[in-house]
């Protein structure tokens, strides 16, 4: 056997034996991670960006509309319309061109309200307390004369009688002017469907605002103070009066409507001996609620500087100071119960008819002791029958 090799033999056995000795590396372990953190192709990843999103119909019409006309309608639906300044640039126009005029219908509220606070603060505290029970015991009956009396000499007892009258003279002259306007009104819709139709959504607007929505504009038109406050109670009051008159006047039995025409009764008489009396319990039922209404804006409106207990309840919130407001919010509730069972005493007894207001109460009783007194001087002034027909 021969033990010499070629070397074409010994080459691949080197080889082998080389590849033997040389050490394989160990396999690169996996990074679960690698993938996400590597750099992504970025013009591939934002390239959906750049695509126009899907439009559906109505989306695609505004768009359209938009790129044509310029209208910008999405602004209807995604809450960018400027609505808050359209609203203030037109006060701000009616106050820059009609705030003269708005100043001149002050004039007769202010004087009107200075007559009749001065009236109620220029008399002694007990005689206006006696004052006003004289006036609900002829209007109201003894009880409620009495009730009343006895919550004003609390009123007065509590140290807050100047500040109640006041208040009391805001809510009557709102009452004043709710009356003048909100009667006439209420017989213009019970006459006239259409105007109907044209103002039950205004009053269903005065109803539903709330309170405080009203002292933005006033205060821009008419300032701060007592005339303001007057005025926003009026708009905030006359709803209830306009609805429960028209509503009392359409209730009217038509027979009866229909007899005061065959008798001749003019359009003025059927309104103020027919419409006008049988209506009477609705009216009150509204001078009531104006009344209620006019007492809490009244004390809502002590923000824009409004006097009254109305400002004592507002200076006790800002202190924290407990008893200012409660002695305050004693006094109106005083106030608005007294103020509450009058009229609708007075609302009662229009109802139940009977004898006339000066034939009860103090009016009554002082003409009942006038005829007792004249009686006797009239019987002796008067000659005897017998000695009549002597001296004939």
């Amino acid at each position: 056997m021969n033990d010499t090799a070629l070397p074409s033999e010994l080459a691949p056995l080197n080889d082998a034996s080389t590849a033997l000795a040389t050490p394989t590396p160990a396999p690169r372990p996996i990074d679960p991670w690698e993938a996400l953190s590597a750099a992504p192709d970025s013009s591939a990843t934002s390239a959906w960006l750049d695509a126009p999103a899907p439009l559906d119909g109505a989306h695609q019409l505004v768009g359209n509309a938009d790129a044509a006309g310029g209208l910008q309608l999405h602004r209807l639906w995604d809450g960018s319309l400027p609505v808050e300044s359209w609203i203030n640039s037109g006060l701000g126009w009616v106050v820059e061109h009609f705030r003269p005029f708005f100043q001149t219908v002050r004039l007769p509220i202010d004087g009107t309200l200075n007559w009749i606070q001065g009236l109620l603060t220029g008399l002694p505290t007990l005689a206006m307390i006696a004052l006003i029970g004289l006036l609900a015991w002829q209007f109201a009956g003894r009880a409620l004369a009495i009730g009343t009396t006895v919550a004003l000499l609390l009123v007065a007892m509590l140290g807050i009688w100047p500040e109640a009258m006041v208040t009391l003279s805001l809510v009557l002259t709102s009452l004043v002017f709710c009356m003048a306007v909100g009667l006439p009104l209420g017989v213009l819709l019970a006459s006239s469907d259409r105007a109907q139709r044209v103002m039950r959504p205004v009053l269903d607007a005065m109803q539903t605002t709330p309170a405080f929505v009203y002292l933005v504009p006033v205060v821009m038109l008419f300032g701060i103070g007592n005339v303001p406050g007057v005025i926003v109670t009026i708009v905030f009051a006359l709803a209830p009066l306009v609805r429960l008159t028209n509503l009392g006047l359409r209730q009217v039995r038509p027979d009866l409507i229909e007899a005061a025409r065959a008798y001749g009764a003019s359009p003025w008489q059927m309104l103020v001996k027919v419409q006008l009396p049988l209506a009477m319990p609705s009216i009150m039922a509204g001078i009531n609620q104006a009344l209620m209404l006019s007492l809490s804006m009244v004390v809502i409106a002590s923000m824009i500087a409004v006097g009254g207990l109305g400002q004592m309840v507002l200076r006790g919130i800002g202190r924290l100071d407990m008893g200012l407001a409660t002695v305050g919010g004693l006094g109106i509730v005083l106030l608005a119960i007294s103020l509450d069972r009058l009229t609708q005493a007075m609302g009662k007894s229009r109802r139940g008819g009977g004898r006339r207001w000066w034939h009860t109460g103090p009016v009554g009783l002082a003409l009942r002791l006038l005829q007792r007194a004249v009686a006797p001087a009239r019987n002796d002034a008067e000659p005897a029958p017998a000695l009549s027909a002597q001296a004939r």
